[in-house]
């Protein structure tokens, strides 16, 4: 009696298998199969277009020149940035010991001359080291005085005008 189910008996290893399910599973297979290869075809296009692209008007030398040109130019701005990096280092350097700090006060020393030709001049770096100059004007000739300044203070007694130029330097925005 035949009822429409073969079955494969594979003698040596005692197992028997409908034939429909090696069929089932051979037709899963193959669609997988036929699936994958579809997915490998469009990426293989993909990479096709992006590599005649790439390789637009040019050829294995010309592309070997273009990377090692690439390379130099590289080389060439690291080396410059490596200089630009010391240049400014040295440039900080140089700046921390600049006047970058001034206050200025014009007065009149004897009341009697006018003008205001006297001044006090304050001079300050990073570190509020520097000097102040006092310049006074009179009637028998112009005197002109330097006191040194270490980080704001100065050990000499100064006078309102030079106390008063040191301020206006101490408090200069950086």
């Amino acid at each position: 009696m035949y009822t429409g189910y073969s079955i494969v008996s594979l003698g040596l290893w005692g197992i028997s298998i409908n034939i429909n399910v090696i069929i089932i599973i051979l037709l899963i297979i193959i669609v997988i199969s036929i699936g994958i290869t579809i997915s490998l075809i469009v990426k293989m296009n993909r990479l096709e277009k992006k590599l005649k692209i790439f390789m637009s008007g040019k050829d294995g030398a010309s592309l070997e020149q273009d990377i090692v040109t690439l390379h130099q130019e590289n080389k060439y701005l690291m080396t410059c940035a490596d200089k630009s990096k010391r240049d400014i280092k040295v440039l900080y350097k140089k700046a921390e010991n600049a006047f970058c700090k001034m206050g200025l006060v014009k007065y009149d020393a004897f009341q009697q001359m006018g003008g205001m030709l006297s001044f006090s001049l304050a001079l300050l770096d990073e570190n509020n080291d520097g000097f102040i100059i006092n310049s006074v004007h009179g009637m028998d000739g112009c005197y002109s005085y330097t006191k040194a300044v270490k980080a704001g203070v100065c050990d000499i007694n100064l006078s309102k005008e030079e106390e008063k130029a040191l301020s206006i330097a101490l408090n200069k925005a950086e």
